[in-house]
């Protein structure tokens, strides 16, 4: 269990605090690049990590992501107009270009020096693998741009989407990071079935740091029919990564790696970032066949609000709970593997400081092995920043070569030597 003092370090991520002093030295995803679809389109709203910010793609096809209030009279810039390079204040005519700079001071004379000393806050962007990412931290920490394998990918073999979560991130990430649960909460028919993750509930976790963060090992014993391996990889400050290759005995139509990020909103709130990689170039991913894995997770086309990242099945209905379909066919009676946990996350116990998971209380065993890693990895950055250290994780030396794989291998054999090949990058 977690004092309470470091569930407040790691939970609370506004700016000032350890936890959003530590996300603030690492490239966050902002948002996706569909949501900006073209040059001059309108500006969005952006919230990170408890900041209220403005994100637009101006004319050059550049995005710029500014403070959501004018500096002139705090107007909002949402209304702004988003043309020839810049976004326009239409309370005064103010204008920003991308990295925040005045370009146009209308309300003051032609001789007016004022322009030149007026900024709005910026922040530095990077646009990659259909993902806009966002540095908040000092300029002088900020490392070069994220270059994980999956972002290196074609197009056609790799897929990104993200969707609301109303939770804290840490109860988030805690949940992917849980590969024991698996055997329960996503349990597609009631009774034992021929899943692998099924057939041992109890698996052995081996957990192994690395320069980024850790690569974590779930054993699952299915006796003669040899060991369940998956591998997965937690890279700080949020992201995991995890094999997705075999179905049973077989691998599935597209075998792939896939994860996801679990990012700060603010402290009760996330937006979880999914993506999905095939494991190498022969492995195209086509779109039914992403259709067919995110209607699966619950994030299928129909299972949005209309024109919203925001799932239908949610905390306000119960996730529609069908207490029939939890008697005869599936363990939870939700649809959706990722609509299942969100239920569990977004439902957990809340402490005297609002809807946050009080972890004192908690009885931890031996398939918490990553959860416990991850926290002190956390508490241990969270102490770098503090003293002047740069995090672990930060530099892509550090992550680019990380991948995650799953297998089903003989009895008695060495996971390392099996899979040694397939976790090497092949992107």
């Amino acid at each position: 269990m977690l004092s309470r003092e470091d569930n407040i370090r790691l939970t609370r991520v506004s700016r000032g605090t350890p936890m959003g002093e530590l996300m603030r030295r690492y490239w966050q995803p902002a948002l996706l690049s569909e949501e900006l679809p073209e040059p001059d389109c309108a500006p969005i709203r952006v919230r990170l990590l408890g900041e209220d910010l403005i994100a637009f793609r101006d004319t050059t096809g550049k995005v710029g992501l500014v403070d959501a209030f004018c500096p002139h009279r705090r107007a909002p810039m949402f209304y702004g107009r988003n043309e020839e390079c810049g976004l326009r204040c239409v309370y005064h005519g103010w204008k920003f270009d991308a990295d925040g700079n005045c370009v146009d001071l209308p309300t003051e004379p032609s001789s007016s020096k004022m322009k030149d000393h007026i900024k709005i806050l910026s922040y530095p962007t990077y646009e990659k693998a259909d993902v806009i990412w966002a540095y908040m931290g000092p300029k002088e920490d900020m490392p070069a741009p994220p270059d994980y394998e999956w972002m290196r990918s074609l197009p056609t073999h790799r897929h990104v989407n993200k969707t609301y979560e109303q939770c804290n991130w840490l109860q988030a990430l805690e949940g992917g990071l849980d590969t024991a649960h698996s055997s329960y909460l996503h349990r597609s028919k009631i009774w034992a079935g021929t899943e692998l993750r099924q057939r041992d509930g109890a698996p052995h976790l081996e957990v192994e740091r690395t320069d980024c963060g850790y690569t974590y090992i779930s054993n699952r014993n299915l006796g003669e029919d040899g060991n369940y391996i998956r591998v997965y990889q937690f890279v700080l400050p949020h992201q995991q990564m995890r094999g997705s290759v075999m179905k049973n005995r077989e691998r599935w139509e597209v075998p792939r790696f896939d994860g996801h990020f679990w990012v700060p909103i603010d402290d009760t709130h996330t937006w979880t970032y999914n993506w999905a990689c095939s494991i190498g170039p022969e492995h195209v991913m086509p779109r039914d066949y992403i259709d067919a894995l995110n209607t699966t997770s619950g994030r299928g086309p129909t299972d949005y609000i209309p024109g919203t990242y925001f799932p239908k099945r949610n905390l306000s209905n119960d996730y529609l709970i069908d207490r029939q379909m939890q008697k005869t066919v599936n363990f939870t009676g939700i649809v959706g593997v990722s609509t299942q946990d969100f239920a569990l996350q977004e439902s957990m116990g809340s402490d005297t400081d609002g809807p946050i998971c009080d972890r004192t209380g908690e009885h931890l065993g031996s398939t918490d092995k990553a959860i416990i890693a991850m926290r002190n990895q956390l508490l241990e950055a969270t102490k770098d920043v503090e003293a002047g250290r740069r995090p672990r994780g930060v530099e892509p030396a550090s992550h680019r070569n990380v991948r995650a794989f799953d297998s089903l291998i003989p009895p008695n054999t060495d996971w390392r030597t099996e899979m040694e090949d397939d976790l090497r990058p092949k992107w």
